[in-house]
């Protein structure tokens, strides 16, 4: 079977300039619209399809996104591997600014949202994805590597915890996450993995650390415009490892 490659870009990370010969579609699913049209194209001859979180323009919070519809979306453009780039707080030390994160674990602190396709079972099946290990070994390798091969600074794994937003957290709740085990943080990534897992599609996350939460009392708390210039500094680093990584899956 032929690969065709989803990638969903989070915050920023979503630039379409790094297709060849892309080109738009309007869909809609079962689920109703996705973020955004899908944008079809190919790197280094590899079919790519590449779908805005939070649409084009960022006009969709991230309790309003729409997952189960964007995940179905790529489903049904026959993608057989999802990529997806998220920008996150750091709840460690040691995850600075503009590193990497190779995301192996979430815990889900989201309230509202659709976690699973299914409205209902059928009789006497029901469906309970696994989830112990919801981040695909294969891809997390090759973006390991090739983080690695880039020289750019990142963390082979962690732990992402997903709140619902659009608000930052109180830092009650930031040293509470820390408490857990959580190593990053931010407002997607777990219902999109679930969704992912639940549709049977292969699915990792590459995170790039903007900030350092709330939770560390020498540094200025999180705001939208100190994430804004952090990871248009780094973008660059996510694009490269994109590029590099499409025709090794």
């Amino acid at each position: 079977m032929s690969r065709i490659i989803g990638i969903i870009g989070g915050s920023g990370l979503d630039n379409p300039d790094i297709l060849h010969d892309p080109k738009d579609y309007m869909v809609k699913t079962a689920y109703g619209e996705p973020s955004s049209s899908l944008k079809h194209g190919t790197i280094d001859g590899v079919k790519v399809v590449l779908l805005a979180r939070h649409g084009r323009q960022h006009t969709i919070p991230p309790s309003q996104v729409n997952y189960r519809a964007n995940i179905h979306a790529l489903k049904e453009a026959g993608c057989t591997h999802i990529v997806a780039t998220t920008a996150v707080g750091s709840l460690r030390e040691e995850i600075r600014r503009g590193d990497l994160v190779i995301i192996d674990q979430f815990i889900d602190f989201t309230k509202q949202r659709k976690m699973s396709f299914f409205e209902e079972f059928e009789p006497d099946n029901p469906a309970h994805a696994p989830m112990a290990d919801p981040y695909d070994s294969y891809l997390r390798k090759i973006l390991i590597d090739e983080c690695r091969e880039l020289k750019f600074p990142f963390h082979e794994k962690g732990t992402v915890i997903t709140i619902e937003g659009p608000r930052f957290s109180t830092r009650a709740e930031s040293f509470m996450f820390r408490a857990w085990g959580a190593d990053i943080i931010n407002m997607s990534v777990a219902t999109e993995t679930a969704l992912a897992n639940e549709a049977g599609i292969p699915y990792a996350a590459l995170a790039m650390s903007t900030d350092y939460d709330c939770w560390k009392s020498d540094e200025e708390s999180v705001s939208w415009e100190a994430v804004l210039k952090v990871f248009t500094e780094n973008a660059a680093k996510v694009t490269s490892i994109l590029k590099g990584i499409i025709k090794k899956i």
